[in-house]
């Protein structure tokens, strides 16, 4: 049985993004957005194609620095922090584009993920001195035991290239889980599935958010699995925030309607 330790934190938001704006020359991808997660929330971030969705994803963990604005982490700004510092804080993803180690096993790309909380370094790791080999075994037992929560284990030695479309996304799940965050950003995870897989995801994610004690956040496009899985969402267009709520009163924005839902 994995767990992991609840953050500790004075308040019950532990991501708050303020005025956060991204510009690439001309274009102004995240326009001024400001928004809280809460602990243990399951967070949805919709909205048309273009709207800066995935640019959000990619300033909350550091892939890109923002142009303006903060990013507040458990009381503490990361808006200038690297990816590696803020996956070690706890904030790991998932892509919408897979990026996966094609040509390493599936164990092996858990694997990685893990290595960021060991505390061995390459002298002991290579003479097998203290503690390399016990860290080692459990590092090795840590990630087979994420591949069996995907459904994976009876494949951790197959190459991550040589995996179904589906596959290959439970096992970017298994490895974001295997940096052992406290907030999980899924992008498009239904992504090529059908409804039958889609319902299964739906529930697959609260289980990961209970079992782990897990903030969740995702971008998805399947709107009746938003509706149905957050606790609260947020609506992007042209970069700006144009609606944060609850489903219910974010399904019934005009503003969204107009935008992203249509009338129907």
């Amino acid at each position: 049985m994995i767990s992991y330790a609840t953050p500790t934190a004075n308040s019950n938001i532990v991501l708050e993004a303020r005025a956060l704006t991204r510009r690439f020359g001309g274009l102004v991808a995240v326009n001024n957005v400001s928004f809280n997660v809460n602990k243990h929330e399951i967070f949805g971030l919709i909205g048309p194609n273009g709207a800066g969705k995935t640019t959000l994803f990619n300033l909350i963990t550091g892939f890109i620095p923002p142009s303006s604005g903060k990013l507040i982490y458990q009381g503490a700004e990361i808006s200038q922090r690297r990816p590696d510092q803020i996956a070690a804080l706890g904030i790991a993803r998932t892509f919408q584009n897979i990026r996966l180690f094609g040509e390493l096993s599936a164990l092996e790309n858990v694997i990685i993920a893990r290595h960021l909380h060991t505390k061995s370094n390459m002298i002991t790791g290579v003479l097998g001195l203290p503690p390399a080999p016990s860290e080692e075994l459990k590092t090795k037992q840590k990630a087979l035991d994420l591949l069996d929560l995907v459904g994976l284990s009876d494949r951790a030695d197959e190459k991550a290239k040589n995996f179904a479309y589906g596959d290959q996304r439970r096992l970017e799940i298994a490895r974001a889980l295997g940096l052992k965050p406290q907030i999980l950003l899924l992008d498009e995870p239904a992504a090529g599935m059908n409804p039958n897989e889609k319902q299964q995801l739906s529930a697959f994610i609260r289980s990961l958010r209970d079992r782990f004690n897990l903030t969740i956040i995702l971008i998805e496009h399947h709107v009746p699995l938003v509706m149905g899985l957050c606790d609260r969402i947020a609506v992007l267009d042209f970069g700006q925030l144009i609606a944060l709520g609850e489903p219910a009163v974010v399904r019934n924005n005009p503003a969204v309607i107009e935008a992203y839902l249509g009338n129907e």
